[in-house]
């Protein structure tokens, strides 16, 4: 096929396929990869079929903290909760460490702050760049590092902030080691076009240079941001039976695909 790469063409069917299911059951979208020797979920969505939203705090100012939680939140307001991912670091109270939109309101500023020399392995928020997954005003989603963010602020309705960016323009982040022993469980975002996202978690663990090395070679990302690791990595998706728990007591932020219930 001239001008359509095989990569592109698998991207297609995959989602094709995925989005050709009931709308109630956008968890179908998932699929298992394999990359090397590591094993993956990934999730696509197109933002024109899919309702992808991003929750914090329950109506009652306390942190949702699971997807059970969330799910019966919506089902009060007669929608489903299809699928859910947690969203961004966190601190002891649930709160997001850096910037966090919903709904078109910030309700935590961005953080550009450096970690303390004295604290050492740096923590990974603070292993610049950082970076912030958005879903516009326009309908469109994006990764960008916080720095040319905040130095373009785009027009947002959701935003969350994590770090490290696993990609920066197609080039892994620069403190990433090939063949690293620091192996965790760990999820991430990409948004391969401007209507697409793909969010990931691990089947296993993985170092930082492998994760990257999946979006860029893999998924053909350009800019890639890791959410969280270990016990916080966490999936909601009925179809593959999982409604994983908070590892740290609770959750913070949720990214969300959001139906309506069946019958209304």
């Amino acid at each position: 096929m001239m001008g359509f790469s095989m990569a592109v063409f698998r991207r297609f069917v995959l989602t094709a396929a995925a989005l050709g299911a009931a709308s109630g059951a956008a968890s179908a979208a998932c699929r298992s990869e394999r990359f090397e020797e590591a094993g993956y979920i990934v999730c696509s969505f197109d933002l024109a079929e899919s309702d992808l939203r991003f929750y914090w705090r329950h109506p009652d100012g306390k942190a949702y903290g699971t997807f059970t939680a969330l799910a019966a939140q919506l089902e009060g307001q007669d929608e489903r909760l299809a699928f859910a991912m947690n969203g961004g670091m966190y601190d002891e109270d649930y709160a997001p460490i850096g910037l966090y939109v919903e709904n078109g309101q910030e309700l935590a500023s961005a953080n550009t702050k450096s970690s303390p020399p004295e604290i050492k392995p740096i923590p990974n928020f603070y292993k610049k760049p950082n970076g912030i997954f958005y879903l516009g005003a326009d309908g469109t989603a994006g990764v960008m590092t916080t720095e040319a963010y905040l130095a373009a602020p785009p027009k947002v309705r959701f935003a969350t902030q994590s770090g490290p960016m696993l990609l920066i323009d197609g080039t892994l982040h620069p403190m990433f080691i090939p063949g690293s022993s620091d192996r965790n469980p760990r999820n991430g975002v990409c948004a391969p076009t401007p209507t697409t996202v793909d969010l990931v978690i691990t089947e296993g663990t993985v170092n930082f240079h492998d994760f990257g090395r999946f979006f860029r070679d893999r998924l053909g990302c350009r800019d890639a941001l890791f959410l969280d690791g270990g016990s916080a990595s966490a999936l909601y998706a009925p179809e593959l039976g999982r409604n994983d728990g908070p590892g740290h007591g609770g959750f913070g932020p949720i990214i969300a695909v959001v139906t309506k219930a069946p019958g209304t």
